[in-house]
């Protein structure tokens, strides 16, 4: 690797300060504080085209490399998930060796749309060897075509390959097997009569994840593969609802470990006008996670682990505008850490090929994920702005594994700030200011000046000490919240042929009891 160069500066920056806000920092995590898991920021991939996420023969260099930057600022790759909405569309053959995909007609909406039949082979999950080393996947199954044979023969080809000497030496880990994608939205798309009820859902999954967990040889939820349960779409279904229907007393239901629901904040299914100044929004973040917060403590009430198992900005892929900006890093930054806030362990973000709204896209695309129309050349792989946020995140939980998080009250509507605690000290902590500024803003750029306070409840000495020390500071620097490229972060661009970052590594030298400059639409991460 080319050697990287630090430079320890104080950036001075012309900036007009708006507004100042006091922030108050506990030395010591509150009780109740929510522990950080270095997968917090882990990907669920949507099935039909896995095999140009992997690689075939050999690995996908770039999806490679943009995991392993990830894992080297946690010590662990981010964990994958293998699903969605294809993954109900999916049949194993023993004819076929990889995988032979059926897709409907490209428009302008969906420049990359998902396949309509999936039929994969052995080698097909075979391909999980070439994620880096130390990853943990979840599978999905077809719940959808309540065909138990297919659904059997799809666990046996994943155990298989998980058993094959080549994914054994990868050090890639079989995690979960999730049988069913949202089937709450299974009357909706004909793959239910469309009264279908979560009465009729569960016996329906139990008749199919039985003999799935039989054949994968799943015993019980402290096995090393275990089920994922629920993986629902909305709140029409309910892991509470689930569960009080018995779903945990059958036998497959025995061996869930861990409940998904997935979210998204707004859909582009049909197109659509999304502005970007109201996605921007902190008001917003809270209220789109809050309503998870009875399935939170359902699922934690019975000694299982949360995930947000499928998320992103907007559904069907993105929209332009607002899922591939710059302003979406700041959301995903927020979104995130606001989850962890409220018990959510990962948070998975969705990607497909030619989707708005991946952190990268692992393949050359011939036609503009934007309108459809063809590209000549065709785009070389490359991260999207929302990279960023993923870097900016990964560096906040550390890698020690052991780190806490707390929300810090801040009194102002765009200004979101969390703070990371390692063996209860506090570590580390991250503004986000929310407020868009746009290409078309005019004026001075305005900013928001954070002073802190440090409050301890055993020792104000300990709390003024700290306050005249100095701190070290990255910053993800933005010029405007609609752009689509250019960003920044302490200093240096992932925007590369190979993911790898250029430009010197600029820290700040924060003097504490000065407090910080925040610009509109941008982020620091401070490091005490």
């Amino acid at each position: 690797m080319p050697r990287i160069f630090h430079l320890l500066i104080v950036v001075a920056l012309h900036v007009v300060v708006s507004s100042a806000v006091n922030v108050s920092l506990p030395l010591s995590p509150p009780s109740g504080s929510h522990s950080l898991a270095r997968t917090l920021v882990s990907f669920s991939l949507e099935q039909d085209r896995w095999p140009d996420w992997s690689g075939v023969h050999s690995r996908n260099e770039f999806t490679n490399r943009a995991l392993e930057n990830y894992a080297e600022l946690t010590g662990e790759p981010p964990k994958i998930r293998v699903g969605a909405d294809s993954e109900d569309h999916t049949f194993w053959s023993p004819t076929v060796t990889i995988n032979e995909d059926e897709f409907p007609p490209a428009n302008s909406i969906t420049p990359y749309p998902e396949a309509t039949r999936i039929t994969v082979g052995n080698e097909y999950y075979e391909l999980s060897r070439f994620l880096p080393r130390g990853t943990h996947m979840t599978w999905g199954i077809n719940l959808g075509a309540d065909n138990v044979t297919n659904a059997v023969n799809m666990a046996k080809a994943i155990v298989r390959a998980f058993r094959t000497s080549a994914v054994r030496a990868s050090g890639v880990v079989l995690d979960l097997i999730e049988v069913g994608n949202e089937a709450d939205l299974f009357k909706n798309n004909g793959l239910r009569p469309s009264n279908w009820t979560v009465e009729e859902y569960v016996p329906d999954w139990i008749s199919v994840t039985a003999p799935v967990a039989e054949a994968a040889g799943i015993r019980g939820r402290d096995g090393p593969v275990s089920i994922q349960g629920a993986a629902f779409a909305s709140q029409q279904f309910t892991p509470g609802e689930i569960f009080d229907l018995g779903i945990l007393d059958s036998k497959p239901g025995k061996a869930i470990s861990q409940i998904s629901q997935h979210k998204y904040s707004a859909a582009f299914c049909n197109g659509g006008d999304f502005p970007l100044t109201s996605f921007m929004s902190k008001a917003a973040v809270r209220g789109n996670l809050t309503v998870f917060e009875a399935d939170i403590a359902a699922t934690h009430a019975r000694g299982l682990t949360y995930v947000l198992g499928e998320t992103n900005s907007i559904a069907c892929h993105g929209a332009p505008g607002v899922s591939n900006t710059a302003g979406a890093a700041l959301w995903t930054i927020d979104y995130t850490l606001q989850a962890a806030t409220l018990g959510v362990k990962e948070v998975f973000f969705h990607e497909g090929i030619g989707y708005k709204y991946n952190f990268f896209q692992p393949v050359s695309l011939n036609r503009s994920t934007i309108d459809g129309s063809p590209l000549d050349p065709p785009v070389a792989p490359h991260i999207q702005p929302v990279y960023y946020g993923g870097l900016v995140i990964n560096t906040f939980v550390g890698k020690t594994g052991a780190a806490q998080i707390v929300e810090l009250p801040i009194a102002d509507s765009n200004v979101a700030g969390y703070a990371a605690y390692e063996h209860g000290r506090l570590a580390r902590a991250v503004f986000v200011n929310l407020h868009a500024w746009l290409a078309s803003s005019t004026g001075d750029r305005p900013a928001v000046h954070i002073d802190l306070d440090f409050a301890s409840e055993s020792s104000g000495a300990q709390a003024d000490e700290l306050w005249s020390r100095t701190a070290t500071a990255r910053r993800l620097v933005i010029e405007h919240a609609d752009d689509t490229a250019g960003l920044r972060w302490a200093g240096q661009s992932y925007e590369t042929s190979d993911v790898r970052p250029r430009g010197r590594l600029v820290l700040e030298r924060l003097v504490l009891n000065e407090g910080i400059d925040l610009r509109s639409t941008e982020a620091v991460l401070v490091e005490f």
